[in-house]
């Protein structure tokens, strides 16, 4: 014999504060299965093409059967030591990278050490420095990236001393700044704050004890 069951359910302000928490614990726990770091993503592409960085690309498969090129950046986060974050690209010197980066990111103190490392180099090799990083490895972090650099001289003349090292460092920094990006971005995004927000926003709804009704 069938039977009818009432439940009182309650918005999310309507809660105490423990069956808050396990209400923001399922969203956490659920709701980050988008791409959420797709805007830091765009960011760096900004911040790539202004240095000189040519983003490698890779093809991804669509769920309608298509296909689409993402740029070569991979991450893995936040809690264990060997988390980080990596890319492929080919660089080349870009003119005014250090007054365009600055006028982009101009609180960016870290952004606008980077390039200024990289414009250092290259004006003691004459602007001729090329390099190219490719990922290796099963792991995602700035050394899992093998780095070349070359001097492209017309007279074959060898980096100045010291170059090579400078300018993997560089990248390399790239790399941590990328990271620590995605890692702001994801505290953001699971901060009480804005999963509040975002709870209230979509008008959920949970039982008295924070449990998702529905």
């Amino acid at each position: 014999m069938s039977k009818v069951i009432e439940t009182t359910v309650y918005q999310f302000d309507e809660l105490s504060d423990a069956a808050k928490e396990k209400a923001r614990d399922w969203y956490r726990e659920g709701s980050f299965g988008y791409d959420w770091y797709d805007s830091v993503y765009e960011d760096f592409r900004r911040v790539a093409e202004i240095l000189g960085l040519h983003l490698k690309t890779r093809t991804v498969r669509l769920y309608g059967g298509g296909t689409r090129q993402e740029p070569c950046l991979w991450f893995r986060g936040f809690w264990s030591q060997g988390d980080g974050a990596c890319f492929e690209t080919f660089y080349s010197f870009r003119k005014e990278a250090p007054r365009r980066i600055r006028n982009y990111a101009p609180q960016d103190t870290e952004l606008h050490r980077i390039t200024d490392a990289l414009q250092s180099v290259q004006r003691r090799n004459f602007y001729q420095l090329h390099a190219e990083a490719s990922h290796r490895g099963h792991y995602y972090h700035e050394y899992c990236m093998a780095i070349s650099v070359e001097r492209d001289s017309p007279t074959r003349q060898d980096m100045t001393a010291g170059a090579e090292e400078v300018m993997i460092e560089a990248l390399r920094d790239l790399a941590r700044w990328l990271y620590r990006q995605l890692e702001r971005e994801y505290d953001y995004l699971t901060s009480d704050e804005a999963v509040d927000e975002a709870i209230t926003a979509n008008e959920y709804t949970f039982t008295e004890a924070g449990r998702r009704f529905g």
